[in-house]
């Protein structure tokens, strides 16, 4: 039992590297494909990129982890109900957004697309109807189904919105792919682990072409993707493997958190949530001078930390809420924190009207611009 328990790590490891490798090949398929056709992302006043640059390279993603998800359905690791839901959700999301990286799919179309998505997975995952927090529970009926639904089309499109700079959603997916993949295994659930182990190594392979400077961009049809896979990875462990939800909303908390909050403040504001910006936290560290290797970096440095509470909450699920909490707060000190050790400064300053005026910016929400003082001429 224990060498079969070995032999399968090792096959998950192995399954990391084949997918990393397919990506670097295909990538370059597709990107030769797309400078052929003129498949380009030209910049514009939101765009955190200077030269008109390929995109559409999560065409190659989306191909290799599909093929990982049907060949473990053929081998008996993944139950087909899961398979057919990640398959079919999963290629539904590719393909539209392949098609709105080519020719400006209307949104509407596009939000159609991701909640018949959505509704596809949550229908052959048998629906949702009961939500774990923890240690408790909650019969939540067709409302859970609802909120699963709605949850799994918000991941698909906050996926999309966080992919803006280089190599940010790569590193994303390779870190949360790899640790979700070791958690899946250790809880029991092989053929999804295989499925996060593919798309660790997807990620894994795409960030050669999409580290700075990038040679291609993801595109809809790899962010989308994505997002799709992980939120009904996450709902298909929730359901068939009891590992909480709330596990990988710790993973993925930077870009949940980042995202919603940003939606939520443009909704307030009357912009339209559906139209590309620059107003993201990562992307406000980019203004302010950070390269985009320094703002992925510090993220990395941020997922390590949630990553821990995740296994923790994994491992004794009774400390859900605490540790969420915990999540919680290690995202809002990183936001208001990345651009600046502050109390080093404070120190160095010396003097407490520097101190109150960051205070009072961050409270009105300008966490960026409340460090200016110690960054003098990086901000924007």
């Amino acid at each position: 039992m224990k060498g079969q328990t070995i032999n399968f790590a090792l096959a998950l490891v192995a399954i990391t590297v084949v997918a990393a490798l397919a990506n670097w090949l295909l990538t370059g398929v597709v990107r030769a494909h797309a400078v052929r056709n003129a498949i380009l992302d030209v910049p514009n006043q939101r765009s955190s990129h200077t030269a008109p640059t390929p995109r559409g390279g999560g065409a190659a993603i989306a191909g290799v982890t599909l093929l990982f998800v049907a060949l473990a359905a053929a081998a008996g690791y993944l139950p087909l109900r899961l398979a057919v839901a990640l398959f079919g959700g999963g290629a539904l999301v590719a393909v539209i957004g392949w098609l709105d990286d080519r020719h400006d799919v209307n949104a509407a179309w596009r939000a159609s697309a991701h909640f018949c998505a959505a509704g596809w997975a949550i229908f052959w995952l048998g629906g949702i109807e009961y939500i774990r927090f923890g240690h408790l529970g909650v019969i939540a009926g067709p409302l859970g189904n609802a909120i699963a639904v709605l949850a799994i089309a918000w991941m698909t499109n906050l996926y999309n919105f966080m992919d803006g700079i280089d190599g940010l959603a790569a590193v994303e997916t390779a870190w949360v792919g790899a640790v979700g993949a070791a958690i899946l295994f250790l809880g029991g659930a092989p053929g999804l682990a295989i499925v996060s182990s593919a798309l660790a190594g997807s990620g894994a392979g795409f960030l050669i072409w999409n580290r700075t400077p990038a040679r291609i961009f993801m595109g809809d049809v790899g962010s989308g993707f994505l997002g799709f896979m992980f939120a009904t990875l996450a709902l298909a462990a929730h359901k068939t493997a009891t590992i909480p939800a709330i596990v990988w909303v710790l993973l993925l908390l930077v870009f949940i958190a980042d995202s919603t909050i940003t939606l939520f403040r443009r909704v307030l504001h009357g912009e339209p949530w559906h139209v590309a910006h620059r107003l993201h936290a990562y992307q406000r560290l980019v203004r302010s001078g950070f390269t985009h290797p320094q703002v992925v970096g510090r993220i990395l440095v941020v997922n390590v930390l949630l990553a821990t509470a995740a296994v923790v909450v994994f491992m004794r699920p009774g400390l859900a809420w605490p540790m969420m909490l915990c999540g919680v707060l290690i995202a809002a000190a990183a936001y208001a924190l990345f651009p600046a050790f502050g109390y080093l400064m404070l120190r160095k300053l010396g003097y407490c009207g520097t101190a109150a005026s960051v205070v009072a910016l961050l409270a009105d929400g300008q966490p960026h611009q409340a460090w200016a003082p110690f960054y003098p001429g990086r901000l924007t």
